[in-house]
């Protein structure tokens, strides 16, 4: 295994965490995700389902999981189902977990073959009344293709027309909106690998290198590290490649006098880093570069101060409008008098800086948790600013991850360099 897992104990709480929001004699039902193919007989390789993740720390495929908090039998409150492996499948797959180690990693006691599982969901289903099945609920999803727990609805529908089928989604957005402990020593390590990555790349940096260059850095970097790669498709924006917010073509030439905009995190354990740095291909900052740099980076500083309880997301977004406003009129960007006199509805600077500050991270890069919640101790946020000029062929973006507490929030990232004269002082060296 490429990472360190967290303890059965941690899954067992979040499943009795899972248990208090459940209707009486209710079942809840969640499939592993797909291994999905590329071309002929290619595959992209699997990524588990955060949910089902999040309540086993099972990271194989073909899983499912029942839960059944009221069955009248101990044995079937809890039963995983694992694929069982064969002589063939080692050979061509490789090694799948024994039932032993399936216990051991989730602390179900009940492990059975997925093979299994068919037999035994009609009894359970005669029993309970409810049946909590996933379906993606992101805000931002676009969700395109049949998920196995998409199919499982349909199935469900079929076999069992007279259940009240419920929701599961908006229970998980509540229990993953805040970490644990071990949760955020998950995203803390994913940020330390992120942070060699950084420090490769300043090291690496100069006129005439290309941008999938860089992003050649990082991967080795967070690989070598037990990561299995980006948590997200790396941004490597050079020059006004910067002002294309989801830039990830890579492919341009780093040019003296330009600014790199970089965006990456490493994933370690299923959990993600989200960094957003920007550096001068040569070293040095120009004195508009570093104004607009000092910038962002002002509206960054007092923006995080305002993510802490009894506040929303809907709330602060308003809040770092007018720090912004403030900070663009500085640059001459606007007018006093224009943004006095503006549409609140359509507020001027959403011209240079059209994109949230901040999301929850976690086991998604852009993980559960509604805006219109308040900001709670224990959840992980970004704070990530910009300003985006397109005519001066300039687009600046910082993004660092925080812990909220009962007071001051906790820069994850506070040993990745981000002052402009850290940068440069590090790039000269």
């Amino acid at each position: 295994m490429r990472y360190t897992p967290l303890s059965p104990e941690f899954y067992s709480k979040n499943r009795k965490n899972l248990y208090k929001y459940l209707k009486p004699n209710s079942l809840v039902i969640l499939q592993s995700n797909d291994v999905l193919p590329t071309n002929a007989d290619g595959h992209m390789g699997f990524r588990q389902q955060n949910d089902l993740f999040y309540l086993t720390g099972i990271d194989q495929e073909e899983t499912i999981l029942i839960l059944f908090p009221d069955a009248p039998v101990p044995e079937w409150k809890e039963i995983l189902f694992v694929k069982e492996t064969s002589e063939q499948i080692k050979i061509w797959e490789g090694y799948k977990l024994t039932k032993e180690e399936a216990k051991s990693q989730s602390g179900i006691g009940q492990i059975k073959w997925n093979s299994e599982w068919k037999a035994i969901l009609q009894p359970l289903m005669n029993l309970a009344e409810n049946v909590y099945l996933a379906t993606n609920e992101h805000p931002r999803a676009v969700v395109e293709l049949e998920t196995r727990n998409d199919r499982l609805i349909k199935e469900i529908k079929s076999l069992f027309p007279l259940h009240n089928l419920e929701r599961l989604a908006p229970i998980m957005e509540i229990l993953r909106a805040t970490k644990g402990q071990e949760e955020v020593s998950q995203i803390s390590k994913a940020i330390e690998i992120t942070k060699a990555g950084f420090e490769a790349v300043l090291k690496a940096t100069k006129p005439g290198v290309k941008e999938y260059e860089l992003e050649a850095e990082f991967i080795y970097q967070f690989v070598k590290r037990g990561s299995k790669g980006f948590a997200y498709g790396p941004i490597i924006a050079s020059g006004p490649n910067a002002n294309v917010l989801h830039y990830n073509d890579n492919d341009q030439v780093c040019e003296d006098g330009h600014l790199i905009l970089i965006d990456v995190g490493a994933e370690y354990g299923n959990y993600n880093a989200d960094m957003t740095r920007c550096i001068p291909v040569n070293g040095k900052f120009s004195p508009r570069q570093r104004q607009v740099y000092d910038a962002v980076l002002a509206v960054m500083k007092e923006s995080v101060q305002l993510l802490r309880p009894g506040t929303t997301l809907l709330e602060y977004e308003k809040k770092v409008g007018k720090i912004m406003e403030r900070e663009l009129i500085g640059l001459g960007l606007l007018k006093k008098e224009d943004v006095e006199n503006q549409d609140p509805e359509k507020p001027l600077y959403k011209k240079y800086f059209m994109h949230g500050t901040s999301h929850h991270l976690g086991l998604d890069v852009h993980d559960l948790g509604s805006k219109y919640r308040f900001l709670e101790q224990g959840m992980v946020f970004t704070c990530e600013p910009g300003i985006y000029i397109p005519e001066e062929g300039l687009g600046i973006r910082l993004e660092n991850n925080y812990l909220v507490t009962e007071t001051t929030p906790i820069d994850l990232m506070a040993s990745i360099p981000l002052e402009a004269d850290d940068i440069e002082r590090i790039m000269a060296n």
